[in-house]
């Protein structure tokens, strides 16, 4: 434990969130080899495993966003080698990757999280299409959003203000993935709130208020330098920051994590966070919200990077 670790930096991928994962390895890679790691960034492909045998990486480092990094598959694989890895356990990502999964373990705890329906592609079809939203819309009401099951970076989401725009929003949900979340819209701001634990316990991040230009925080206003406004701290109240902070941690708690994670929460005009969703490998580039987050925090971002992966050494 005493030497310096070398480790393997995966980014990339074949998920639609390649280019983020791309960005957000070298940010790892050079905040890790600025604390003097060594440090080795690697496409993952079907040499991968071949490689890791052979390489005999200290840590692995899975930059990667998508069903590929994100959903227990990778981080299974890795444990089955006894290699250690920077992230949450292959069961709890699992767990957080199914955003309806994720929204009863937390709701569970006792965070509120928005009403909803999972509806998967069979269900949709075979119940008919129009019953369906009908239904919906009188349960839920409007505004609503939709969004695959699976995923991130907002992709295959829709913000539904019409029950006319609902059906092409399902479409839109279903080309990323074959069940989709229906979800009471929640009027109010956006916050986000990462949570790190190096070992001592996991410690929420001041949290992040994110003001897209476009009125929706979707995958432009994410990834596109100027679109999006972002205020550290929230412009929210004291008490309302500091019960982010608690519901953040308690669904970091309730889904299991380690290490490294964004809780994603709107606050309503009552000042009562409401759960969306989890990440467990949230984006790390220069416009991402956690490391603006670590960085407006005051903390040496690659000094934090170093300490998960120390602390991947002694909890795998």
């Amino acid at each position: 434990m005493g030497s310096t670790p070398t480790v393997l930096v995966l980014a990339g991928g074949i998920s639609h969130e390649r280019d983020i994962s791309l960005k957000s390895g070298r940010k790892v890679a050079d905040g890790l080899s600025s604390h003097e790691l060594t440090v080795e960034i690697r496409d993952p492909d079907a040499s991968l495993i071949g490689f890791l045998g052979d390489s005999a990486p200290d840590v692995v480092w899975p930059v990667l966003h998508g069903a590929s990094g994100e959903d227990g598959a990778l981080r299974t694989l890795l444990e089955m080698l006894n290699i250690d890895y920077v992230g949450s356990s292959a069961e709890a990502s699992r767990l957080a990757w199914n955003k309806p999964a994720a929204k009863t373990l937390v709701s569970r705890a006792g965070v509120a999280t928005p009403a909803s329906i999972t509806l998967s592609r069979d269900a949709f079809r075979e119940l008919g299409a129009e019953s369906v939203l009908e239904t919906v819309v009188e349960a839920l009401g409007v505004p609503l959003i939709v969004k695959p099951a699976q995923g991130g970076s907002a992709q295959g989401v829709s913000w539904v203000d019409s029950p006319a725009d609902l059906r092409k929003a399902m479409v839109h949900a279903f080309t990323y993935s074959d069940v989709a979340l229906i979800e009471k819209r929640i009027q109010g701001v956006e916050v986000c709130v990462p949570i790190i634990d190096t070992g001592d316990g996991p410690h929420a991040i001041p949290p992040v208020e994110i003001e897209p230009l476009s009125g929706h925080y979707d995958f432009e206003a994410r990834y596109t330098a100027g679109a999006t406004r972002f205020y550290t701290p929230p412009r929210l109240a004291n008490e309302i920051l500091e019960a982010l902070s608690a519901h953040a941690l308690d669904a970091f708690a309730a889904l299991g994590l380690r290490h490294l994670a964004r809780m994603d929460f709107i606050v309503d005009s009552e000042g009562t966070p409401w759960f969306l969703e989890a990440s467990t490998m949230p984006g790390l580039t220069e416009t991402s919200s956690t490391a603006l987050a670590l960085d407006s925090a005051g903390y040496d971002v690659g000094g934090v990077y170093a300490a998960l992966v120390e602390a991947s050494r002694t909890t795998a």
